[in-house]
């Protein structure tokens, strides 16, 4: 039984370590970005280690087509573009995410940790 108290002590004091080292690494995650982009770089995506969308930029020809048509055909296909770009950034993100979790614990599961960085 004194096993196991030693154990169970053993535990959380290195449950504090991962804390501090979640905290350390969110840190990290939020100053790295990842680019997502969709038709052929017509619409790009800037978003953090955070899964936050810091920049939406559009090439200049989808708005100068969008604003010539005013179709509404146009406006869904650049909403389209926009939304796979997100998700082409926000995949990015999660392998960023991903990649500084395994370093963190040495390649160790750890079944909740990615709880701890929202995804």
């Amino acid at each position: 039984m004194l096993n196991n108290l030693k154990s169970l002590a053993g535990l959380m004091s290195q449950m504090g370590d991962l804390q501090a080292k979640a905290d350390q690494m969110q840190q990290e995650l939020s100053r790295r970005t990842v680019e997502g982009d969709a038709g052929a770089g017509a619409v790009r995506v800037t978003m953090n280690g955070k899964l936050e969308v810091k920049s939406v930029k559009l090439d200049p020809t989808i708005l100068a087509t969008l604003a010539g048509s005013g179709a509404d055909a146009d406006q869904r296909i650049v909403e389209d573009l926009i939304a796979a770009a997100c998700n082409d950034a926000y995949e990015k993100a999660r392998g960023l995410i991903s990649a500084e979790m395994q370093k963190a614990t040495g390649g160790l599961s750890v079944p909740g940790l990615e709880k701890l960085f929202g995804s």
